[in-house]
């Protein structure tokens, strides 16, 4: 038996209307007899289309307010059938039901509905009942019936209509079913996500259908796919396309500025999800300048971002660096020109939108499921363990310190001063290592660390991390404590003058 199946009659039952009209009139052009109900009807009539009503074949009006018109056996009946069963056929001819060879359904816009604040019961009646059943239905029957489930799919099956003058292969039916089920559970995820928003049913459902290929994964032999809606997050103003290590390098960039949000001018760049350079001034030009001198070597094709307006006196600072990507709220116009003189430099304009309040992550044969960490710790979450109190300056420079080795890969110590990371020590697999790295590479880039102070993501188990810190000249430390060898490196401290408070709280990042 061929596959070809002509469209002879078609179900239409849309929500959205717009791009409908060019598809019914070549379908009334084709011959086609189309069956409709509701508003779809009424529009479709409007055009001169001559409609056969739902009601008439089922002998039955809608009801429920429109919750019930098309769930009747001589609707699904037309559209399940099985053109080459026999039976099938003989159940057809006894009820007088017409056979489905097109339906073209939507869904009730219940995301949209979500995202636009309705009530309770608004959103309760955009969970879609018939349409859904219905797209269902002749998917699952695709080698006899095409299912167009979007308006979005309404372009490309005119063509196909208008090639094939009104004929279908399996093939065409086939790859509109696969979008039927990736639109019809994309729409169960999210009425699942709403009704599970406190988290009652520990159950995953992870759905995504804005999908950008990249140009590969981490690295060339592998494949590369970001989903998600990146035009929300950013408006891209130059530059090639994002690669999958830029996006990893800019959601640490993001989240990192995200704890400078209310702050003086801050400027960060990141290599590798690490920040190499931070710092806060009362100029965005002199905060960059700041940021880069903390490590000029490492910012070398790295991702640079600001918290305010890039002026364009910061951009002919950074249109002498080679980055692959700046990002920033604003851009002066004169900034943005400059900026564009180099031809691949992704520049970003960041939006503000909610981020999620979870990280999902694959291990084994699973995934691993989070809280994402959203603790900062300002001055008053400072419980002061030794004799000595930071002063204010240092106090400050502590909160800085913590926002940043909170963003920094574990084992991860930070040294900062007025407001500037001067070295860090990154995902090292001890304390001691990831300090002793800090001290060489503040050493090699010239800075004097006597007056700086130290943060660690964890605690010290034992006191040799802060009698190196004393040695080099920091003179206060922000940490979680929760050790039971606590009073060993408190011990250490009071007896060399060196200050130090508990946060409680620790920031592992792997």
């Amino acid at each position: 038996m061929s596959d070809i199946r002509r469209i002879k009659n078609a179900l239409i039952s849309v929500f959205y209307k717009d791009g409908l009209d060019a598809i019914a009139l070549q379908l009334q052009e084709q011959g086609v007899n189309i069956y409709s109900t509701g508003g779809t009807q009424k529009h479709l009539e409007n055009l001169g289309i001559n409609i056969h009503r739902v009601e008439d074949l089922t002998s039955y009006p809608s009801i429920l307010g429109g919750r019930v018109k098309t769930l009747h056996p001589k609707v699904f009946g037309g559209i399940l059938s099985r053109r080459g069963l026999e039976e099938d056929q003989k159940h057809l001819e006894e009820y007088e039901i017409p056979e489905f060879d097109l339906v073209i359904v939507d869904l009730y816009p219940f995301e949209e509905t979500l995202a636009s604040g309705g009530t309770e019961s608004e959103i309760i009646e955009k969970i879609d009942i018939g349409g859904i059943s219905l797209i269902r239905a002749a998917a699952k029957n695709f080698k006899d019936v095409l299912t167009i489930s979007s308006r979005e799919q309404y372009g490309e099956v005119l063509e196909l209509l208008k090639e094939k003058k009104g004929e279908t292969n399996q093939a065409d039916r086939k790859a509109l079913a696969r979008k039927s089920f990736d639109i019809s559970s994309h729409y169960y995820s999210k009425i699942f996500d709403y009704f599970n928003a406190e988290g009652e049913t520990e159950s995953l459902k992870l759905s995504e259908r804005q999908a950008n290929s990249l140009r590969y994964g981490e690295n060339p032999h592998q494949k590369g796919i970001f989903y998600g809606n990146l035009q929300a997050m950013f408006e891209k103003l130059h530059g090639k396309e994002l690669s999958y290590n830029n996006l990893l390098d800019v959601d640490a960039a993001v989240n990192l500025i995200a704890e400078f949000k209310n702050d003086d001018p801050t400027f960060a760049i990141l290599k590798h999800n690490n920040a190499c350079g931070i710092a806060t001034r009362k100029s965005i030009s002199s905060a960059y300048e700041a940021a880069l001198a903390g490590d000029p070597v490492s910012a070398f094709g790295g991702v640079l971002i600001s918290n305010t307006t890039i002026d364009s006196a910061t951009a002919e600072k950074i249109h002498s660096l080679f980055c692959e990507v700046v990002i920033a709220p604003s851009y002066e116009p004169e900034a943005l020109k400059i900026l564009q003189g180099k031809k691949n430099r992704i520049i970003l304009r960041k939006n503000e939108v909610e981020m999620p309040s979870k990280t999902v992550r694959t291990a084994l044969n699973g995934y691993l499921v989070q809280d994402k960490d959203l603790a900062t710790e300002t001055k008053a979450d400072f419980k002061t363990a030794t004799n000595l109190e930071p002063t204010e300056e240092e106090k400050n420079d502590l909160v800085f310190a913590a926002k940043l080795v909170k963003n920094t890969k574990s084992n991860a110590i930070v040294f900062v001063k007025d407001n500037q990371l001067l070295a860090s020590g990154t995902g090292q697999t001890s304390r001691v290592d990831a300090l002793q790295q800090a001290i060489v590479k503040a050493k090699h880039f010239g800075f004097d660390l006597n007056g700086a102070v130290m943060a660690s993501d964890a605690f010290f188990p034992f006191p040799d991390c802060v009698e190196l810190a004393k040695n080099v000249g920091i003179t206060a430390v922000v940490q979680p404590g929760g050790s039971i060898k606590d009073q060993l490196s408190i011990d250490y401290c009071n007896a060399n003058d060196l200050k130090m408070v508990f946060t409680g709280v620790r920031h592992f990042k792997h």
